[in-house]
This record gives structure tokens, C-alpha cells and sequence, in this order.
């Protein structure tokens, strides 16, 4: 009856609560995520996209690195895998996540340490891994032995035995409702699990259902691993459909927007195993215009990906992504009363940076260049500010406060490419430099270059014909005429100019009037 309704009358406002929409296309699936109107989270995936972050497989160790503390193993892909020694200890717990021991006593066991590594898996053995980053220019993925399986309210973590729920849940209340119910689970030997943020205030009957789930998929996994040679994949990590009804809908989610019936479905059988009322706050929005436009979205999409990104006071960022390092600049913009305006620029600032690196997906070492403020207090009050809008953040971030140079510098973990990379190439005209030379300075290129050829041949060559873009052509007629007329008349030479419009702007052909082949040196 519900999505009845909602067919009639057409979803509620945008800007009311927290939504998800989805957009499936052909060739790409868009998933957003908004609350209140205000594009938080932007996910893209294509069809011809392989997404192997989450996925296990047995591979091979091909070769070993001890000065790295690493080993490379053929997971059956184009780069070898990257696993560190500490990669491969089993014991390793997730920092981010609290240790809970079920019973008083723990199991007196030879620790495995680093060195001990080589030894466990030598050239040649294989080995079952999880790829927890992906190809990420250059480098091949980095895997881990510490296998996990992320279900709705926890993660399974099949060869270790640790206990733990996140501490992202901070309400001590809470916490011992949760671990009182996880001692209730009836979890197989020598398996763990971690009870996720979003397992906060569920019946046990949830968790009872989604541990079931994980354990019949660890037993397919070690099904398909056992009765396949290496490399192989054991496991692959589900699509942004299903992805996003384990992650994204969780209780703060109003409703989910969908404009595909096929799709929508599939959500709906997903969500129908968690839960009823997951269930039901999916709908099928039928429209003839793109969803994205007609719900304001592609707009906001549009303006967030932007070099420089405005702020509602006046000021601006200004956001530049290289391999190594993200660099953020504010700037107080058109604010009129810069003094006043100095704290609110920089805490609106905050949030925007904390947005900003959920949406584009940016990750590695950050740098932040707030504008400067004197008051120890107010710097306080922009590194809270930044800290709150992280916690919204489902990637690990680590921040430090502001520096006496006003730089904020932190850390996101990157599993992936970043949507920039994602969705865009290396322009094919600058090489994906950004920028290109100068019409002034092709002309001093170019005037160098013909005194090196005549130079070069003295004897024979008297005439040459110079191709050149049609920029280049107007800055050499209007401004340099007389230089080359100064250049002719030092070299007893004549030459001849014409411009063509397919030339890049950079490009400069000579040739020699006399057998029209191409004059290089």
C-alpha cells in the first residue's frame, strides 16, 4: 500500500531526511547518498570495471622480499599481489576495533612473528588471501591472511578467534547489551567476529540470521578453494547493488529511490532477508527524465567536482590530487569582513574537506591549508569540526590538530581509485599535465630551433616552410614579425609560415621546400 502511495504522489521532498538513489544504466550503475538534500557520498560502478577489493582468492608466492618484509603472489591477474610479512600473521586485529575476549582464559600458543614469515609460505606454496586494495596506478593490489566477511550487523573473521565490536559505538549502555549478546552467539571453533556500528540497537535474532549466512559462505569459499588449483578466485566481492543494501541502508535511511523495476526488486529480495522494513522504504521511481536531473542531483554532483569548491560565506577551496599527496587550499574568497570571517570560513571549510573526500573518494596523506588564526581556541574549534564530520566517514581517517604553519594534515585509507580516476583519462592534448606552453613561449621555441637547423645545415638548406598551430601563427605574425625578419636576414634564408588547425598546440613541423621532406636536426 505504501509504494502505492508513493507512486501517486511521488517521494517525499529532497531535502527531507536521508535518502539513497540509485541510477542503472546500460553501461554504469550510480548509487547517492543524501542527507537532507545535501550529496554526502557518490559511488560509480561500470560494467566493464573489475572491482576485486573484498574478494579471496588462492594465488601462488612467486617471489619473496626480505628487505621489504614482503612476498608477491600471482592471484591470477596482471600484476603479482603485494603482501607483507604483517599482512600474513594471523593474530593481527583491526586497530579500529575493540578485542573481546569470551572467557577469562586465552589459548597458550607460540606467537608468530614477521621472520617467521618465509618459512610459512615459501616460494611456490599457496596461499588463501583477501585483496584489501586495489590496483592503484603503477602497483598491484595488496592482499591479506586475515580473511573477513562483511555481513548487515558484523563481520566474520573465520581463521581468528578474536571478539570485538566497533568503537564507533560510544554509549556504554549499548556496548554491554551487545557484548552480552554476542557471548549468546553460537560462533564454530577458532572463528571471531566484530559486531559493526550498525549492529547498535538490533534484536539478537538479526545477528543470529546474519552469522549463519557468513558461516555457509566461509564453507563455499573453503569448498571452491579446496577443489581448484592455484590461482584462483575463491570469492567475489558482490556488486554496487548489493553492496550498497549491506553498507548504505542502514536505519537513518528514509528511503530508497531506484529507476530501474529490475533493480529495485533485486534490493527489495536483498533487503526482505534483513529485514521487513528495509523492505519496504524501497521504491521504483518511474521517470522519463534521467533521475539524477530530476531530483537536483546531477547538479550537485557537477559542482562538487570542481577544482574549486565554494563555501556558503564567501570563501572557497581550491583541491589539487596528485599520486603521493592531496593538497587543499582556503581561501576567504568574497567575504567582506575578512577578520569576523576568518573562523566561520575555516570551520565551514572543515565540513566541506570532510564531504569532499567521502565524494571523490581520495585517500593517502592530506594536507590542509586553513587560513591563519592566531587564537589557540579557534583552531580548537575547526579541528573539532573536522573530527564530528569524519565520523561519518566508513573509511579509517586518522587527522592531527592544526600546525603552528596552519597546515591540518591526516590520513584516509584508500582501497581504490579515486572517482577522478574512475571516470576520467589522461587528457590526450596535455598528457594529463594540466596545462600547456604558451603561445610566447612555442615562439621562443621556435626561433631556437630555426637558428639550429640553418645552423646545422649552412651549406644546403636556404628555405624552410614552418607548420605550426594556429596560435602560435597569430602571437608570430602580430608580435614577432620583425624578430623573424631579423632572423632570415642573419641566416640568408627565407621563411614561409602556415598554421593548421589538427596541430597541437606545442607541435612545430619544418620542411624543406625543395623535396618537402621533414627537416628534424
Amino acid at each position: 500500500m505504501l509504494s502505492k502511495i508513493r507512486r501517486w504522489f511521488g517521494p517525499k521532498k529532497l531535502t527531507d531526511g536521508n535518502k539513497i538513489v540509485l541510477n542503472c544504466e546500460k553501461l554504469e550503475t550510480r548509487v547517492a547518498l543524501l542527507e537532507n538534500g545535501s550529496l554526502e557520498e557518490y559511488n560509480v560502478e561500470r560494467t566493464d570495471d573489475t572491482n576485486i577489493v573484498g574478494s579471496i582468492f588462492k594465488g601462488v608466492v612467486r617471489n619473496i622480499e626480505p628487505g621489504l618484509k614482503a612476498m608477491f603472489v600471482d592471484i591470477g591477474i596482471e600484476k603479482n599481489a603485494f603482501l607483507h610479512f604483517w599482512d600474513a600473521i594471523p593474530e593481527a586485529l583491526d586497530a579500529g576495533l575493540e578485542e573481546i575476549h569470551r572467557s577469562g582464559k586465552k589459548k597458550s600458543q607460540k606467537r608468530i612473528q614477521a621472520k617467521d614469515i618465509p618459512d610459512l609460505y615459501p616460494v611456490g606454496s599457496e596461499v588463501l588471501v583477501q585483496v584489501t586494495k586495489g590496483p592503484i596506478g603503477t602497483k598491484g593490489p595488496r592482499i591479506t591472511t586475515n580473511i573477513s566477511l562483511a555481513g548487515r550487523y558484523m563481520v566474520l573473521m573465520p581463521r581468528n578467534d578474536q571478539f570485538g565490536i566497533s568503537r564507533k559505538i560510544e554509549d556504554p549502555k549499548e556496548r554491554t547489551r551487545l557484548r552480552k549478546l554476542m557471548e549468546k552467539l553460537t560462533v564454530p571453533e577458532n572463528m571471531g567476529i566484530i559486531l559493526r556500528t550498525v549492529s547498535s540497537g538490533q534484536k539478537y535474532r538479526y545477528f543470529v540470521r546474519d552469522l549463519s549466512i557468513l558461516v555457509d559462505q566461509w564453507r563455499e569459499i573453503e569448498e571452491v578453494a579446496k577443489s581448484n588449483r592455484a590461482p584462483v578466485c575463491a570469492f567475489r566481492e558482490p556488486d554496487l547493488i548489493e553492496r550498497t543494501v549491506r553498507d548504505f541502508l542502514t536505519e537513518e535511511i528514509d528511503e530508497v529511490l531506484c529507476d530501474n523495476a529490475e533493480a529495485a526488486e533485486r534490493m527489495r529480495e536483498l533487503a526482505g532477508i534483513i529485514s521487513r522494513r528495509s523492505r519496504n522504504r524501497i521504491t521504483h521511481f518511474q521517470t522519463q527524465q534521467p533521475i539524477f536531473e530530476k531530483l537536483g542531483i546531477q547538479r550537485q554532483i557537477d559542482d562538487a567536482f570542481y577544482r574549486q569548491v565554494w563555501l556558503p560565506s564567501g570563501g572557497y577551496l581550491v583541491i589539487d590530487e596528485t599520486e603521493a599527496l592531496i593538497a587543499i587550499d582556503v581561501n576567504t574568497g568574497r567575504a567582506k569582513n575578512q577578520d569576523k570571517m576568518i573562523l566561520q570560513t575555516n570551520v565551514e571549510a572543515a565540513v566541506e574537506v570532510a564531504r569532499q573526500l567521502r565524494l571523490r573518494n581520495i585517500g593517502g596523506i592530506i594536507v590542509v591549508d586553513f587560513i591563519d588564526m592566531k587564537n589557540r581556541k579557534d583552531q580548537q574549534q575547526v579541528y573539532k569540526a573536522m573530527k564530528d564530520r569524519l565520523k561519518r566517514d566508513r573509511a579509517k581517517t586518522q587527522v592531527l590538530p592544526i600546525s603552528q604553519l596552519g597546515l591540518m594534515e591526516m590520513t584516509r585509507q584508500r582501497l581504490s581509485e579515486s572517482l577522478s580516476v574512475t571516470v576520467n583519462e589522461n587528457c590526450h592534448y596535455c598528457q594529463g599535465r594540466g596545462v600547456v606552453k604558451s603561445a610566447t613561449s612555442m615562439s621562443v621555441e621556435l626561433q631556437r630551433r630555426i637558428s639550429a637547423l640553418f645552423a646545422n645545415h649552412r651549406d644546403r638548406l636556404h628555405e624552410l616552410i614552418v607548420i605550426v598551430h594556429p596560435d602560435v601563427l597569430e602571437r608570430l605574425r602580430t608580435k614577432d614579425s620583425e624578430l623573424l625578419v631579423e632572423l632570415e636576414r642573419r641566416n640568408h634564408a627565407r621563411l614561409t609560415f602556415r598554421s593548421d588547425p589538427t596541430f597541437h598546440r606545442e607541435q612545430l613541423v619544418f620542411l624543406d621546400p625543395k623535396t618537402g621532406q621533414e627537416v628534424t636536426s
